[in-house]
Formats: C-alpha cells, sequence, structure tokens
C-alpha cells in the first residue's frame, strides 16, 4: 500500500507510537513527540488536573481560572456556525476579474471586457459567464490593503507583527469552540498543503489547536488495521496511558497536554463513523461529484462544514486549476505564455467551479449558517509588464464572500480609475477586518483576548472593525 504522510492530528508530536500498530501505514514513521517544538503552549482544551495546575499558574499574572472560563462562556462555543476559507494561491489579478477597469489605458485595462450580471451596476470579466448568473449569491470586497509575501499567513493570521506570531483563525475557533465535537468531528481541518496555504499554526493557543490535515487516501487513513476491533481499541488505549510513564506533572511548558489532547482526538477520529461520513465524497450523488470535477475538495468541504467542523480551509491550485498557481508574473516565471493567455484557460474552469460550488451551497440552504470567504493574499499590478504579465500588488487585493448572512450581491469597494488602491476610505479594508466579520459570525467578541506564552492577555486582532457593508 502507498504510504501517505499525515499532518495535523497525526502529525509530528501528535501521536504516541502505541498508536502505529492501531491505524494502517498511512501514519507509519511518526516520531513520539518532539519537546523543542517552538508552537506548543501550555494552553490547551479542557480542564484537566494538569490544565488545572497551568491555569491556576496564571494566577501571578492576574488571570485565575474562573477567568479563563468565563472568557470561553462568553465566546458562543456551541455555536452550530462554520465558515470555509479558499485560498487562491499566487495572488489572483483583481483587474482581470472582478475589479476591471474598461476606461483605463491600454496598459492597464488589458484584453478582457466586463459584462453584465444578474445584479445592475455589478459586473465581472467576460471570461466568468457562470458567475454572471449568480451575482445575487455573493459579494466582492475591493480594495483589500495586504502585503507583498506569497502565503496565506495574513490571510489566517490578520497580523504578522510582533515578537510572537498571532495563532491562525482555525487555531482560535478550536480553542474557544472545543477541539472536537461529541461525535470527535474536529473543529478545523485544512484541506490541500501546496503552495503556501494554511500554515495551520497555533501558536501560543498549544499543539492540541493544530488543524487536522488529511492526506490524499482520506478515507483509508481513517480506519483500524485489519483485525483491531473497537473494543480492543479501548484496550489499547489504557494500555497506552500504562505504558506512558512521562512526568507530566513536571511538564512545565505544558507540551505533554497537547501531545495527549492530538492523541484523545486521533483515536476519536479513526473510531468515529461520523467523521469517515464527512469526509467520503462519493456518497454524494454522482451527477454532482461530476460537475465538481477535479474541485471535490470543495465538495468535501461542505460535508465537513454541514457535519460540524467550524473552520474549513482549502487551497484551489494544482489538480484544481488547469494551470497551478495564480503567480502570472507573464512569461519571465517559467509559463509558456503571458497573463491574458493563462487566464484564458484558467477562468473558464474556476468559473465551472466557483459556479458549481457556490450553487450546491444555496442548494442545500446553508446560507445562514455558514460563509464562505475565496481570496488570494494580494492583488496584480496595475500596469501590464514587459513580459505580458502582471506582477505583485499588495495595495488592493480582493475577496468573494458568500453565506454567513450577510448582504449579497454587492461590489465593496473603490479602487480608482486605475485599480491602484482604496480611495472610498481613509483606512482601508485588510484581512483583519474580514477575519472580524468572521468572528461575529461565529459569535466570537473580537475584541476578545486570550492569554500568550508569558499569560499576557492578546487581542485575537490589532484591527478588529468589521466590514460594515457585509453585515
Amino acid at each position: 500500500m502507498r504510504a501517505v504522510r499525515h499532518e495535523g492530528i497525526l502529525a509530528s508530536g501528535s501521536i504516541l507510537p502505541v498508536l502505529k500498530p492501531l491505524v494502517k501505514e498511512s501514519y507509519r514513521g511518526i516520531p513520539m513527540f518532539t519537546l523543542s517544538n517552538p508552537t506548543s503552549s501550555r494552553f490547551c482544551d479542557g480542564v484537566s488536573r494538569r490544565d488545572f495546575l497551568k491555569v491556576g499558574a496564571l494566577g501571578v499574572s492576574g488571570l485565575t481560572l474562573a477567568d479563563v472560563l468565563r472568557a470561553r462562556a462568553a465566546t458562543g462555543r456551541n455555536s452550530t456556525k462554520s465558515v470555509i476559507m479558499v485560498y487562491l494561491p499566487g495572488g489572483p489579478s483583481h483587474l482581470d476579474m472582478y475589479d476591471l477597469k474598461p476606461n483605463a489605458p491600454v496598459e492597464v485595462r488589458g484584453e478582457f471586457k466586463p459584462i453584465d450580471t444578474n445584479v445592475p451596476g455589478m459586473r465581472v470579466c467576460e471570461l466568468l459567464p457562470l458567475h454572471a448568473k449568480i451575482a445575487d449569491k455573493f459579494a466582492i470586497v475591493n480594495g483589500l490593503q495586504c502585503i507583498d509575501t506569497h502565503s496565506a499567513e495574513l490571510l489566517m493570521r490578520g497580523h504578522l507583527g510582533g515578537p510572537v506570531k498571532r495563532p491562525v483563525f482555525g487555531s482560535v475557533i478550536s480553542r474557544l469552540h472545543g477541539s472536537a465535537d461529541t461525535n470527535g468531528v474536529p473543529r478545523y481541518v485544512a484541506l490541500g498543503g501546496e503552495n503556501g496555504s494554511d500554515p495551520g499554526d497555533p501558536s501560543y493557543l498549544g499543539t492540541a489547536h493544530r488543524p487536522f490535515k488529511p492526506g490524499g487516501e482520506t478515507m483509508n487513513s481513517l480506519s483500524l488495521v485489519r483485525g483491531v476491533s473497537p473494543e480492543q481499541l479501548t484496550d489499547r488505549k489504557v494500555l497506552l496511558k500504562n505504558f506512558d510513564s512521562v512526568r507530566r506533572d513536571l511538564d512545565a511548558k505544558g507540551e505533554m497536554a497537547g501531545v495527549d489532547a492530538f492523541t484523545q482526538r486521533a483515536l476519536e477520529i479513526i473510531t468515529s463513523p461520523k467523521v469517515r461520513e464527512a469526509f467520503d465524497v462519493s456518497k454524494e450523488p454522482k451527477a454532482l461529484q461530476d460537475r465538481y470535477g477535479t474541485a471535490k475538495r470543495l465538495l468535501q468541504a461542505l460535508r465537513l462544514a454541514q457535519t460540524g467542523v467550524a473552520v474549513v480551509t482549502v487551497s484551489v491550485a494544482g489538480t484544481v486549476l488547469p494551470v497551478g498557481d495564480w503567480d502570472t508574473h507573464g512569461k519571465n516565471d517559467g509559463r509558456k505564455f503571458g497573463q491574458f493567455e493563462d487566464y484564458r484557460q484558467r477562468l473558464p474552469v474556476f468559473d465551472k467551479v466557483i459556479h458549481t460550488f457556490l450553487t450546491d451551497f444555496y442548494e442545500r440552504g446553508l446560507d445562514k449558517d455558514i460563509a464562505i470567504v475565496i481570496w488570494g493574499e494580494f492583488g496584480r499590478t496595475p500596469k501590464i509588464n514587459k513580459d505580458g504579465g502582471r506582477d505583485h500588488w499588495a495595495p488592493a487585493g480582493h475577496a468573494m464572500v458568500a453565506g454567513g448572512g450577510f448582504r449579497m450581491g454587492q461590489t465593496i469597494g473603490d479602487t480608482g480609475p486605475r485599480g491602484e488602491r482604496e480611495r472610498g476610505r481613509s483606512t482601508p479594508y485588510t484581512p483583519a477586518n474580514m477575519l472580524a466579520t468572521l468572528y461575529r459570525f461565529l459569535d466570537i467578541d473580537p475584541e476578545a483576548t486570550l492569554p500568550d506564552f508569558t499569560g499576557r492577555p492578546v487581542y485575537l486582532l490589532d484591527t478588529r472593525e468589521p466590514i460594515d457593508e457585509l453585515i
């Protein structure tokens, strides 16, 4: 059987060797734990004896156990809402998709024309005719001010400054809503790890709040090895506990608590039929699977959100689209053709994929309980370069938003006649504003704080105002 490396729940530092005989070879080669893991923390979900000791120790910093429990009670952790974040790695061009400038000079406007949609005054690229039919089902936020770096770090964290990075959005939700529900369904799942997608870094929230990152043979990986019954698994869990003689009461950093949480989550997932059902897109009608084509990862994301996963991150590149990532500088970046030839192949496929995804989403009646955000790390330069492409442009990215009970059928933001930067607001929106909007949707106050490595309360975000036009 082909070995598949698993990350997340069964990642380095996440599970003990006694588990290895219990699951298929997909998990082989996983080390016991890594005490030097820089993302670990003394804080993790639940209130075990070890947690009581650690949280109690925070009293020296002014935080008591009662404070922490009150904070968690105020976060709406019983929420059944979900967020799906779709990442377009490489930086999609706002000027050639949703923010076209037909009256700009030729070196800015490019080769594509805008077309009308079913929302008066809202227009999209001519290569997105299926988008045009459902424009009342989404909103476009133009002029997002980002940074020039090829990763989803800013999108997932909302802030990159300071000596310690903020936890990613999914890890915060895992910390506040619990890392898994009573059926073993993880709160935070990352689908697709290519092209610098979701870093999955919980930072000071601890290893227990990393995402579950299934590998290529997802369903095979979520099963017991042949010959091991659920009853035997229970016996071996006891055996695991008895053999694990490391002195956790001397674990000052709380590293072991994170390992314990990962171990428990792994066992729950392996034995949970609900989890297996959520990941199994073959349960969907064959005709629907065919409509998704190579983008079945998006279908899987919908199933996971329906099942109770609070945050699903998805990377859309590689096999999903015909031309890899969205970093289209032109012929000088190793491609055989420039920006516009690239998009003539890319956008019709993207158009079909997103139309299928959003239509399915609304037909399932999920638009009040699930919010979808589709975005990349930045936009592209207004001026076309000498190689027939557009370079990185951080001052004006864009995002598509659907569901969440938000106001759809609108374009938010004004990037001026050349698509250079937001000019309608004195302070442009940033990814942090989008995350603040999503926190509110999940019944979490963006003004909330969580303790860092030292016990110091840190705001979830520095910029905590939501995108008002969506609410």
